[in-house]
């Protein structure tokens, strides 16, 4: 995927656009902590993959910035789970 993924902390959200269609991955923050509530990707561009780069590229910048995730959507959970090194990531 050549497209890159945009942290939008105004609006506390990660997205990536392909094809004219954008997927997201929100969060709230709180002090120390994003919980990452959201994960959304238009049917155009399921299957491709897009909804992993969304949360490595989540994942990537609260490890930069020293934070912790709450994986409040079921897909952050099981991507976190399925990826043990994220493990030092969760609140």
């Amino acid at each position: 995927m050549s497209s890159p993924v945009t942290h939008r902390p105004d609006e506390c959200r990660f997205e990536v656009t392909i094809d004219g269609h954008t997927g997201i991955a929100t969060y709230s923050g709180k002090e120390g902590v994003w919980a990452m509530d959201h994960t959304y990707v238009p049917d155009a561009l399921r299957g491709r993959g897009v909804a992993a780069v969304l949360v490595e590229a989540a994942l990537a910048a609260a490890r930069e910035a020293g934070v912790k995730i709450e994986p409040q959507c079921s897909y952050v959970a099981r991507y976190m789970e399925r990826h043990p090194e994220t493990s030092d990531l969760r609140a």
